[in-house]
């Protein structure tokens, strides 16, 4: 792949990408901080902001009356005015993509004269979504924002941070090109409230030429739990520091345990037909699932040694040959071209199946939403500017900027009409047949998962740590402290 250099730039970038969009967004939060103390912060601010789920029937009622998406925009445009609105998605200084995302944004204001958008830096903090809602708190959010991660749309519409955006989209000529998956985390009671800006699916990622050496076929990854644990071992060599398959237990812990669960057959909540949320952590299913999680460590032994190690460090396992299987998603596998690796021995799958008789992959990325609380104009405004640039044209422009520059795209796009492996070279029809497969029984992050990932999180790193410890008593002891903590104020706070 040409420009070498180019791909080791992007391979850095697309790290901190991943940890922001899949970490972040997904695996609690807090951008490396201390975890409970960040969730401590988001509870609190959660908490004063409440109070703006009561204007979210205003603002839902102005949009209602939306009869033509961009009437009020023509209009302004048409009498010389020009509408102004704030997008937090100016791209940093040192971004590998920055030139073609400012190419995007003039193509833009060039077609829609009557609109002007002031990109802005997202205000600095130690966790995006606490940013937000502060920042919408105050009255200050951005117009647009891209950054509505899948697990915390639903609590960030409850909380009347997000407008609801069916009456746009029921007339929206391409919203059946967009594939069902990811829609389903920002449709809501049936109403959309928000436009997916990209997504991925993980599944199992396995090194086909540490199969083959450990007398495995390079082709065939565990089917089952018992099979991980097989294959494991025979991949496990201490004196080659080689090991069967990472876990991850530092802060994000909850983010991959979480797999676990649902491949044990259950999730770690429940969400009420009345909205409120019952905690799971207790049932078998979780305690299952952690016990295995253990067992992989001090019983079975194919663990890495520092079970708490960062999530780059298990990503240099993988690339160093190291590590025979791990978690992937499909939009990473440039890093491992990036870092040398074949694609032709990288092997990616959907989990080993549990006992619950599944293995689903997660999806996960983020959506475009409006600002309830932003005039009637500048919501036309956003709108037009989200589908401009959710549009095929848009997704394609990007996408051959990348194959231009030698990186490698995300293999799974939010758009069934845009195909991103047509846009990369050497890239095997079975690789793009996996992540599609991946992508056919997904599941969500558990519910409240931004809120309660330091109680999940603290119960996994004690089985890690602790051969002695019980996973049944230290789940139990994490749901007495998230129900009393979260759980109990944030029902209470859905009931009112």
């Amino acid at each position: 792949m040409k420009n070498k250099q180019k791909l080791r730039t992007w391979s850095s970038l697309a790290i901190v990408l991943v940890l922001m969009l899949i970490v972040s967004a997904c695996g609690g939060g807090n951008n490396g901080s201390n975890n409970t103390g960040s969730n401590t912060t988001n509870n609190s601010s959660t908490t004063d902001n409440t109070a703006a789920t009561n204007d979210t029937s205003n603002a839902n009622a102005t949009t209602n009356d939306t009869t033509d998406n961009a009437a009020t925009t023509d209009n302004a445009a048409a009498s010389g005015g020009t509408v102004e609105i704030t997008v937090w998605d100016q791209p940093n200084p040192d971004d590998t993509m920055k030139s073609i995302k400012e190419e995007v944004y003039a193509d833009f204001e060039t077609a829609n004269p009557g609109i002007k958008v002031k990109h802005e830096l997202m205000p600095q903090g130690t966790n995006d979504r606490e940013v937000f809602v502060t920042a919408m708190a105050g009255g200050n959010g951005p117009d647009a924002y891209h950054a509505a991660h899948f697990p915390i749309i639903a609590d960030w519409v409850g909380q009347g941070l997000a407008l609801d955006l069916t009456p746009y989209w029921d007339s929206y000529e391409d919203k059946d090109k967009f594939i069902a998956s990811s829609m389903q985390a920002g449709t809501i009671d049936g109403k959309v409230y928000g436009i997916p800006h990209d997504m991925y699916v993980t599944g199992l990622f396995w090194n086909k030429k540490m199969f083959e050496a450990a007398g495995l076929d390079r082709d065939t990854p565990p089917a089952n739990w018992d099979q991980l644990v097989e294959f494991g071992q025979k991949l496990t060599n201490t004196s080659k520091k080689q090991y069967g398959i990472t876990l991850l237990g530092m802060e994000w812990a909850d983010w991959w345990f979480e797999y676990y669960v649902w491949q044990a057959g259950g999730d770690l909540t429940h969400v009420n037909d009345d909205g409120t949320v019952q905690l799971a952590f207790t049932e078998d299913p979780s305690i299952k699932a952690l016990q295995f999680y253990k067992d992989l460590k001090w019983k079975y032994k194919i663990v890495q040694n520092n079970v708490l190690q960062s999530y780059q460090d298990n990503m240099n396992d993988i690339f160093q040959g190291r590590a025979a299987m791990s978690n992937a998603a499909s939009g990473g596998f440039g890093d491992y071209v990036a870092q040398g690796m074949d694609l032709n021995d990288v092997g990616f799958a959907p989990y080993p199946v549990g006992p619950g008789g599944k293995g689903p992959g997660q999806i996960g990325g983020a959506y475009w939403i409006i600002n309830p609380k932003t005039s009637k104009e500048k919501q036309d405004a956003a709108w037009k500017y989200i589908t401009y640039m959710n549009s095929k044209e848009v997704a394609e422009k990007y996408l051959t900027w990348q194959q231009d520059n030698g990186i490698f795209p995300n293999l799974l796009s939010v758009r069934s009409d845009v195909d991103p492996s047509q846009f990369a070279k050497d890239i095997s029809p079975e690789l793009v047949a996996a992540v599609n497969k991946a992508a056919s029984d997904t599941h969500l992050e558990y519910f409240l998962k931004e809120r309660l990932t330091p109680y999940v999180v603290k119960a996994v790193q004690k089985a890690l740590t602790d051969e002695k410890s019980d996973p049944k008593q230290l789940l139990q002891e994490a749901q007495d402290a998230a129900q009393k903590e979260v759980v109990d104020a944030y029902n209470a706070s859905v009931k009112k």
